[in-house]
């Protein structure tokens, strides 16, 4: 599976449930919507180190297969910037 699609659907699972567990605790919907956009964020930031490294190889990977698309003019120009 790929990393996007893993810390994605584990971000929004976080979210869901927390926002879920604060809505039925009887915590007004949009308190609990900016808990658990908190609470999401730093557990995943926490607890999710390995998948958020892997799914920034991914990136830095894609980034450098893009070399076959670009432009020989765009190429000149950051060649000459100092």
């Amino acid at each position: 599976m790929s990393p996007w699609i893993l810390y994605s659907l584990v971000r929004l699972g976080i979210f869901v449930g927390v926002f879920l567990l604060l809505n039925f605790s009887g915590i007004t919907w949009w308190v609990g919507l900016i808990f658990a956009t908190i609470i999401s964020f730093t557990a995943t930031y926490v607890f999710m180190a390995n998948t958020r490294q892997a799914m920034a190889d991914s990136l830095r990977h894609r980034r450098e297969n893009r070399s076959e698309l670009k432009d020989p003019d765009a190429e000149a120009e950051d060649r000459e910037r100092p």
